[in-house]
């Protein structure tokens, strides 16, 4: 499915608004790094895909603007580990 991600950028964050509830990943910016800290998707919202689309929203961002992550975020590890093409954005 194809959600409607906004990236919130005054809030460091990529957020999407489904059925009133908030999704979001959020990250702090270090230099040419984002350091994505947290991923949440409301109870009611899980298994639709939500989490993953909002990591390959920041992930894709992180590519166009030559930029690296740096997940703390336990789902945004696994979600790269299962994605291996995004193993070339990991920060050193």
């Amino acid at each position: 499915m194809e959600y409607r991600i906004e990236h919130n950028e005054a809030a460091s964050r990529f957020e999407i608004q489904i059925e009133g509830k908030l999704s979001l990943v959020d990250y702090i910016k270090q230099e040419n790094v984002l350091v994505v800290t947290h991923t949440g998707v409301p109870t009611e919202l899980e298994g639709r895909g939500i989490a993953a689309a909002l990591t390959k929203a920041l992930l894709e961002y992180v590519r166009k603007n030559d930029l690296k992550v740096r997940p703390v975020c336990p789902y945004t590890k696994a979600y790269i580990q299962k994605h291996s093409e995004y193993s070339d954005l990991m920060a050193e």
